[in-house]
């Protein structure tokens, strides 16, 4: 059994190896994620991030400060009106969490089937959100969750799903290898071989 925002749900675990005939085109994908545009793939075609955390935030406000009104400091139970509104926010988050999910399946379901090859950047997202600048932003894009049905995706049609390591990437030149080192400002490379 879990428990949820809206209720209770039964859960059974089977163990069946799931194959489905996919489509061979020879189209091979490298995915750059990113939090401008949800990911970039190596021909600069962007996809944009939904944002869903964002948009919902002003609802999510709303929720928070009518719970914290209901709140009574000191009482050992709160009243009936503070548990009403606790499960109200909880379906507001429930909400964000469910779009999130449903766009990270479609979004990786249309990247496996449409390539057969596809590569990724491993980022360290538990490293990534100590910036405290951007953990909003990195944990509202999902990425984990993204590279997770990549895989699982993989799994299921046969085709590869490669996790490239990110150290140097952005230094690194694609057609030399030379190593230019750039600081956070620079947006553009430019090799000297």
């Amino acid at each position: 059994m879990i428990r949820r925002a809206d209720g209770y749900y039964a859960q059974f675990c089977l163990d069946v190896e799931r194959k489905e005939q996919g489509a061979y085109t020879g189209n091979v994908i490298g995915i750059d994620l990113g939090l401008k545009a949800f990911y970039t793939d190596q021909n600069g075609n962007p996809v944009e991030c939904p944002k869903f955390l964002r948009r919902s935030e002003r609802r999510l406000k709303q929720h928070q400060r009518r719970l914290s009104r209901k709140f009574k400091k000191g009482a050992k139970s709160q009243s009936k009106n503070y548990h009403k509104q606790r499960k109200r926010l909880g379906k507001v988050h429930l909400k964000v969490q469910r779009q999130r999910k449903d766009w990270a399946i479609k979004q990786a379901r249309c990247v496996v089937t449409s390539h057969d090859v596809v590569t990724y950047e491993d980022l360290q997202v538990k490293n990534l959100v100590k910036n405290h600048h951007l953990a909003k932003s990195i944990h509202d894009a999902g990425w984990s969750q993204f590279t997770a049905w990549l895989d699982d995706y993989g799994k299921v049609w046969d085709k590869a799903v490669v996790s490239v390591p990110p150290q140097y990437t952005t230094q690194d030149c694609s057609h030399c290898g030379h190593r230019v080192v750039k600081t956070l400002s620079t947006r553009t490379h430019s090799c000297p071989q």
